[in-house]
């Protein structure tokens, strides 16, 4: 977000503004088929700027879009480099094969009457998802966030099952805990600076960083993503939210909500304070490793022991979450980009994971490890996708997930951390063990039910195109990578 010449470019407002305006429409339909349709095709419209933007990005440079033509920091202007595009990828490539999938899984996990509302909260999601990324506006950054957040309440607790309510509220309290945190530290910046432009507080903030409320706001600010992060011990939230939420919505938010979260870190700490050198003034490196640490073991370890598929997946993805935190924590180039390149790896392979066990559900109305003994025999084209992903969260080379780890681990030995590099291997092995309890289960033991039969077609298309995504991206990684290496080089000037 430099002060260079940018180009301008509408398309920004449209990928905002089109799902956004879309919602309503939904609710004014009334109709479930309706609104499937236009939901639909605004995910697809999205995917389709979202791919516009990225080609203009890497071919041009950064493009902006100033809101009525108010030049920043009075107006509010959108920005998107690099890494804003890498991340306005993954949540397009997320929201265009989640609308396929959700037709026939709704129908039978959400109440009739509400599925228009459904594909409402979900179209406002989304627009929060990609507001959060294109804004270069402190302020504007928690209006979307509070947007996503505020309609990902309403779908979790679209959920059948009644623990769903409680999940739904306690992810409630926990999220406006840390929103209010965040707009806490952005108050406290703004006394400081007089502005709310991330590329004003990036050229502001050396003259005010030694101050106590430039310390305080960062604490806030730091407390408040980590939250929304879901990075341990914050994360309490997160299994019963994704264990208890309508197969879709846990697949839409694994794939995505953690990943723009972790986008929002990454902008305040090498954006806003990326002339600081904040990690030379603030003794924050050690918390984020020892926290992200914590996560990849303590959650691997939880994960270990669930008996619900869809909990062990929500433990594995906080276990993610830490290879993530921990790559950005590096503060080298290689990290940085190991942390952005996982993100996109893992939203591809949890994805596919969580798809596949919601197409399970969808078959059996289970999602027990003893009830699903045998499945593997009888779903094989489904349970074939959660092989490719399961591999792929352990790391085994040809998957995503190897791609990711060894970035990490070379980012630990550039900087000669060896035993961070032998405690990323030792993570894997955890993951070898939950991962293997589905595969043992599935492949190793007979049938005990003799009325279950792959799902329709409308299912498996989705959970295999994004299960190939991940399999070309694990087998071909050079685009991916590079992306996050020119990311993080970006990320990293001046900081």
């Amino acid at each position: 977000m430099s002060g260079a010449e940018v180009m301008s470019d509408p398309w920004l407002l449209l990928l905002v503004v089109v799902p956004l305006l879309a919602a309503p429409v939904c609710v004014l339909l009334r109709s479930a088929g309706g609104a499937w349709s236009i939901a639909t095709a605004v995910s697809w419209a999205v995917l389709g700027i979202a791919i516009k933007l990225l080609m203009t990005v890497l071919e041009k440079g950064e493009v902006v879009y100033r809101i009525g033509g108010w030049d920043a920091p009075w107006g509010i202007e959108y920005r998107l480099d690099t890494v804003g595009a890498f991340v306005v990828l993954i949540v397009a490539i997320i929201g265009a094969l989640v609308l396929p999938y959700a037709k026939q899984s709704v129908l039978k996990e959400i109440r009739h009457d509400r599925i228009y509302l459904f594909y409402t909260m979900l179209l406002l999601c989304l627009s929060g998802l990609l507001g959060i990324t294109v804004t270069g506006d402190a302020f504007n950054l928690f209006v979307f966030l509070e947007i996503s957040s505020l309609s990902s309440y309403v779908l979790i607790s679209l959920g059948q099952d009644r623990r769903a309510l409680t999940a739904a509220f306690r992810y409630l309290i926990m999220g406006t805990i840390g929103a209010t945190f965040y707009i806490i530290g952005v108050g406290l910046m703004y006394q400081m600076t007089g502005t709310l432009n991330m590329a004003d507080l990036k050229t502001i903030m050396p003259a005010v960083a030694d101050t106590r409320t430039i310390m305080a706001a960062l604490a806030f600010l730091t407390v408040g993503i980590s939250l929304k992060l879901a990075l341990f011990p914050l994360h309490m939230w997160l299994p019963n939210a994704y264990t208890f939420a309508p197969s879709v919505v846990t697949v839409f938010l694994a794939a995505t909500a953690t990943k723009v979260s972790a986008y929002i870190l990454l902008r305040i700490m090498l954006t806003v304070f990326g002339e600081v050198h904040l990690f030379d003034v603030f003794p924050l490196q050690p918390v984020l490793i020892a926290m992200a640490l914590a996560a990849m073991f303590l959650a691997s370890l939880s994960a270990i022991w669930q008996q619900n598929i869809k909990r062990m997946l929500a433990y594995s993805s906080v276990a993610q979450i830490g290879y993530i935190v921990l790559g950005i924590a590096l503060t080298t180039e290689a990290g940085i980009a190991g942390g952005i390149v996982h993100m996109f790896n893992h939203a591809m392979m949890k994805g596919t994971a969580f798809m596949a066990i919601g197409a399970v559900v969808f078959a059996t109305g289970a999602v027990t490890l003893r009830d699903l003994e045998g499945i593997g025999k009888q779903m094989p084209i489904t349970m074939g996708a959660f092989v490719v992903a399961g591999l792929g969260l352990i790391g085994v080379p040809l998957t995503p997930g190897f791609i990711s780890k060894w970035q990490l681990i070379m980012a630990s030995l550039e900087v000669d951390m060896w035993p961070l590099a032998a405690l990323i291997l030792l993570s894997s092995l955890l993951a070898v063990i939950y991962v293997w309890r589905v595969f043992e289960v599935a492949y190793l033991r007979e049938p005990k039910r003799t009325d279950v039969s792959e799902v329709p077609m409308s299912m498996l298309v989705p959970t295999w195109s994004l299960a190939l995504i991940a399999v070309y991206f694990g087998a071909n990684g050079t685009f991916t990578l590079d992306l996050a290496v020119t990311s993080a080089r970006q990320l990293m000037e001046g900081f």
